[in-house]
């Protein structure tokens, strides 16, 4: 195994460890919003506040299940690594804690 295929390898199981940890959270905050509560004192209950918390949290969480699942796409596809901007590598050290990055820093940089 060479040193690339080693790194796809890691690669793939850092997604899916991270896939399978967010599902799961996101399991968890769409059980916490089916729950009924009673929401009767309107605006500034805390249950509502919960409420839209764990929406808020939810939808972050599906995004970013969406962006793993990307990753995990071009990693078949053989372009996992490069950035989609500029088309250059994205640095090593930013993939090994943004494993779902799609941009390389400088492009990052530029999108703020």
């Amino acid at each position: 195994m060479t040193t690339q295929d080693h790194s796809i390898a890691e690669a793939r199981e850092r997604l899916l460890a991270e896939r399978a940890q967010v599902q799961s959270e996101l399991e968890q905050l769409r059980a916490r919003l089916e729950t009924k509560g009673d929401y009767g004192l309107g605006e500034g209950d805390p249950m509502i506040y919960q409420w839209e918390l764990n929406l808020a949290l939810a939808e972050r969480a599906e995004q970013h299940l969406a962006e793993i699942e990307q990753a995990l796409e071009q990693l078949q596809l053989g372009v996992y690594g490069r950035c989609e901007r500029c088309g250059k590598p994205i640095e090593p050290e930013r993939l090994a804690v943004l494993s779902h990055t799609t941009v390389c820093s400088q492009c990052a940089q530029r999108r703020r």
